[in-house]
């Protein structure tokens, strides 16, 4: 290998020379360079070793083809990048890359011992060795995974940035090569506006190769491109990758914006890397195609490589990729690069399985050309040392026949060609079929969602002059106009499939996987026929590669075993992503508080003045618990329990999700979506409301305050707020749009104090003079308006402590007025606040649920012993009441909620634990969802749902936490504390 002297349309400078380094040493490229274009250029010709088998691979495409060339950037560092195609890499300064396999290690010593068992490794290999005993798996796991070929993920957090941008076009061009530079022009010049996508730095794509053969298509090139630049109505992104389409025309699109530049050099205030999402209009598939390998014996050895990407490298790169090259193929494009190794000085020998080629220019300048011959066998140490060839010939009965006398070519490159298959991905993205022909020996396009047009190679163009032509056409059809129709393309003579017959040689198909041909043989020999079944047992297209080069090859291996037309036995499914997408990309600047951001109440200041130790719930920061001094949690939960049950406390609870419900359907919807009935409710009063979802499950819970007849106020889980108004509006608009309801969510808008304790009355006589407070004036579950330290006011007497408890509710801006002068008033009371953490212990002392944590979208209102709160006589059913008939929801032995005390009355449970009926049993009766130490009852307590639980109170059962331990528990109800509802009155 070696760098030839300037090309006419290179694509590096030599005026730049670039040092960066590969496996620890030092070495020099230029500007424009890809790592592999630079590597070879240096001879160097091993990249790394396969993924299963530790096989030495060296470069074999020049695109995203590639599925040997995987390496990892920047190691150990904040710009760690694994598994990139060394193909697409641009070097920059002092780039560190290295093999993601290979390098030197024990790891690499153990898979060289293991080489004379690959005998024994083929599909299906780990899971018949190591699956059994089960219990054994995550040891073999462990090691396994330490002799993949694919590189660690970083451990270091991404230094850089990404971000996410939306567009409209009219028409969006996926491909930059003479198809889709001819259609984008055209459909700018008809007056649209286009958006061109090319994966590659500058546009042209395979018509690069092209115009340094052809002077006509040169100055097309040349033309077009300048043309493209200048136009208003065009929009070009290089280094930009569409690899997702969704149904009406959304495309996706990764476009790498830094990653060539050194790592100093990069903007800091600019990302790394955008995800485009692009709606268009009409979109253009100019995709493409990508050459097949040959099969034969040790066709993954360095040194093996596509025909085309010889090349690429020989024009684009000036890079001459053998000089003793063997060119072998099924079709007429090997002559053409033959003859580009001729103009870089090198006499290839030609190898076709066909006859009937004039090649009489070539043999005329010394290449040797044996046509009805193919290769059966590459040889060597380290890389390409020769190549077996042998005669072929072709029956329509029997296909392709090789012959058993091979004869030895010595050679330091193999270039083959086994046929192009178009890239049809982005068209089967939204469950388009592709269709295989016979003329072109491959699956083409189905196209046949509207707005969608394709064009070029990918729609069997052989020829640029074509391709550019049925370009122009599809880019006026898109805009609207009338076109002339193309010509038929002209057809690239291609042969059938050469399918080698199984045997002890390694003959490749998926080279990323180290899947062979004999690892289909198996797959279908054990009853696996369908292509999908075969794809998972061998591994076919999986990895980063998603069979780019193998798995058309896999899927005529396959026809032939089981005798089928290659059409019937058809194509794997086709997903997103084609090629591989960062992980940064996909969330973009959805990172850090971004992704998860906080919430904050307008109390929060105060909170954190007071040393409020925070926990997050539903992206709000809740305050956990209020230590004093040195208290851990549990001394500080227990002094603010004792607080609230003795005198008084003080909670923010801004956090719940509020809902303003209105319309004079209003009360009908709350009847709809709750259990109970809303009928009467009158002005003045709250009301608890549990809400199901269709199978009868509960979802949600809160208190709803009527406001007036037609408006209404309701109160949601924090956690739940987003989801439940999500619901509300999915009802309401899609199965109920006759109900007039309006539904506007206001959790941000109010601000909520609550005053809870038995001296609670007292201070809020303190703070409002224009409310009477008495319990005759102010029963439980009302409320009334008021003011309240010079502030309006809604004051709910709602409690979830089971003591006497008022909420105030004030316009958020109030807020934290409005708490600071709550505890300077309630000084006088020693008033305490406290957290969620006693809210929890509070609530379970009083037996109330906590949706999500009590019920886990398997409990009805029946099995959490809340039948008080359903109503089934209502002239429309709630959600969920016929859902609440069924055998499994009506049958006995379901869990129900339940309390259960310890024998110990200090020992407290692990919330999850299980519970079995007897101290050697191992199944599961129940678990626990809720466990505490209850202050104010000096002792544990714990709530669970247990399979017929309340038939069960007074049973003896046993918990088994994750310790092991069995600890005897006895079922109780569920209320703990004042069961006669003694306390909610308060100090009278």
């Amino acid at each position: 290998m070696k760098r030839l002297y300037k090309q006419a349309h290179e694509r590096i400078d030599r005026s730049q020379i670039i040092h960066f380094h590969w496996q620890g040493a030092h070495y020099t490229g230029y500007a424009g360079d890809t790592l592999a274009s630079a590597l070879l250029a240096n001879d160097v010709k091993l990249i790394g070793r396969s993924f299963k088998y530790g096989r030495q691979r060296g470069i074999m495409a020049a695109g995203v083809e590639e599925p040997n060339a995987l390496v990892v950037l920047e190691p150990n560092s904040g710009y760690h990048l694994p598994n990139a195609r060394a193909t697409e890499v641009e070097i920059y300064p002092e780039m560190v890359a290295q093999p993601a396999s290979g390098i030197p290690s024990i790891n690499e010593d153990v898979r060289a011992w293991l080489k004379p068992l690959h005998r024994f490794m083929a599909a299906g290999f780990y899971y018949k060795t190591f699956m059994s005993p089960a219990s054994w798996w995550p040891k073999y796991e462990e090691q396994l995974r330490k002799l993949a070929g694919f590189a660690p993920a970083p451990s270091q957090p991404d230094a850089e940035t990404y971000d996410h941008y939306h567009r409209q076009t009219d028409v969006a061009v996926v491909g930059g090569g003479a198809a889709g530079l001819a259609a984008a022009l055209a459909a700018a010049n008809a007056g649209s506006t286009v958006l061109l996508l090319d994966e590659r730095p500058q546009l042209g794509g395979e018509l690069v190769v092209d115009a340094a053969r052809d002077p006509e298509a040169a100055a097309w090139l040349a033309r077009t491109r300048a043309a493209l630049e200048a136009h208003a109505k065009v929009q070009i992104l290089v280094r930009t990758t569409a690899y997702a389409l969704h149904d009406f025309n959304l495309l996706l699109a990764l476009e790498r914006r830094q990653d060539h530049l050194p790592l100093g050099s990069r903007n800091p205030k600019l990302t790394r890397q955008r995800l485009h999402r692009i709606r268009a209009h009409q979109v253009i598939l100019a995709t493409g195609s990508h050459e097949r390998p040959l099969m034969f014996a040790n066709n993954d050895l360095p040194g093996v490589m596509l025909a085309s990407a010889v090349s690429r490298y020989q024009y684009e790169y000036a890079v001459l990729c053998g000089s003793k090259p063997l060119v072998v193929g099924n079709n007429d494009s090997i002559y053409d690069v033959a003859r580009d190794l001729v103009k870089a000085g090198t006499r290839p020998t030609v190898v076709d399985c066909r006859i009937g080629y004039d090649a009489s220019d070539l043999t005329k300048l010394g290449v040797i050309v044996k046509q009805g011959y193919t290769v059966v066998k590459a040889e060597g140490r380290d890389s390409v040392e020769r190549a077996l060839i042998a005669k072929t010939a072709y029956s329509d009965t029997h296909g392709w026949v090789v012959g058993e006398s091979p004869e030895t070519v010595s050679c330091d490159l193999i270039a083959c060609s086994g046929g192009f298959s178009p890239l049809v991905h982005l068209d089967c993205h939204t469950g388009s079929k592709p269709w295989f022909s016979t003329e072109h020996q491959a699956f083409m396009p189905a196209c046949d969602k509207p707005h969608r047009y394709v064009a070029g190679s990918v729609n069997g163009q052989s020829d640029w002059q074509g391709a550019a032509a049925e370009g122009e056409y599809v880019g006026l059809l898109a805009a609207g106009q009338a076109a002339n129709p193309v010509a038929a393309p002209k057809l690239l003579k291609v042969a059938d499939f050469i399918c080698p017959e199984v045997g002890r040689d390694k003959i490749f198909l998926d080279m990323q996987n180290d899947v062979k041909v004999s690892d289909l043989e198996l797959a279908i020999r054990e009853n696996y026929r369908s292509i999908e079944h075969i794809k998972r047992y061998t591994a076919l297209g999986f990895g980063t590669d998603q069979g780019k080069t193998g798995n058309v090859n896999g899927i005529a291996v396959a026809a032939k075993i089981m005798q089928l037309p290659i059409a019937e036995v058809g194509t794997t499914t086709f997903r997103p992503m084609y090629t591989p997408v960062t992980m940064g990309v996909l969330a973009g600047s959805e990172v850090g508080l971004h992704s998860d951001p906080q919430r904050f109440t307008p109390m929060q200041a105060s909170h954190v003045a007071q040393g409020a130790e925070f926990e997050v719930v539903g992206q709000w920061m809740r305050p956990w618990y209020f230590p004093q001094g040195s208290e851990d949690l549990h001394q500080a939960v227990a002094r603010e329990c004792l607080a609230v049950r003795n005198s008084l406390g003080m909670m923010d609870a801004s956090t719940l999700g509020k809902i303003d419900i209105q319309g004079p359907d209003a009360r009908e919807f709350l009847a709809r979506v709750y259990t109970n009935n809303w009928a009467k409710l009158a002005p003045g009063k709250c009301r608890y409301g549990l809400m199901c979802d269709e199978n009868g499950m509960i979802i949600d819970d809160g208190v709803t305050a009527c406001l007036s007849d037609n408006h209404f106020l309701m109160t949601t889980t924090t956690g739940g707020a987003a989801r439940i108004y999500t619901h509300l509006e999915t009802w309401l608009q899609t199965e109920w749009p006759d109900l007039e309801v309006y539904l506007t969510s206001v959790t941000d808008h109010w601000s909520t104090t609550g005053v809870v304790g038995p001296k609670a009355r007292r201070l809020m006589e303190k703070l409002c003079k224009d409310v009477d407070f008495s319990a005759a004036n102010f029963p439980f579950m009302d409320w009334r308006e008021g003011t309240v330290c010079g502030i309006p006011a809604r004051i709910m007497r709602i409690s979830f402590s089971g003591e006497l408890s008022y909420e105030i509710n004030v316009q958020a801006n109030y807020g934290r007025f409005l708490w600071d002068s709550v505890l300077e008033a309630g000084k006088a009371f020693n008033i305490t606040p406290y957290g969620t953490e006693t809210m929890h212990v509070l609530r379970a002392e009083k037996g109330y649920v906590i949706v999500g944590q009590d019920t886990d979208g398997s409990i009805t209102p029946y099995d959490a012993n809340m039948a008080w709160a359903v109503s089934l006589n209502k002239s429309y059913p709630f959600l969920g009441q016929r859902a609440l008939t069924r055998s499994d929801t009506a049958r006995a032995g379901r869990k129900q909620l339940v309390g259960l005390l310890t024998d110990e009355p200090n020992k407290v449970l692990n919330e999850g634990c299980q519970l079995v009926a007897e101290t050697g049993s191992k199944a599961m009766i129940g678990h626990v969802t809720s466990s505490y130490f209850s202050p104010v009852l000096g002792r544990s307590i714990a709530l669970a749902v247990v399979k017929g639980g309340l038939d069960l109170l007074g049973t003896k059962i046993y918990a088994k936490p994750l310790s092991y331990e069995v600890i005897p528990v006895t079922i109780v109800d569920s209320v703990f504390y004042d069961q006669a509802k003694e306390k909610s009155d308060g100090e009278i």
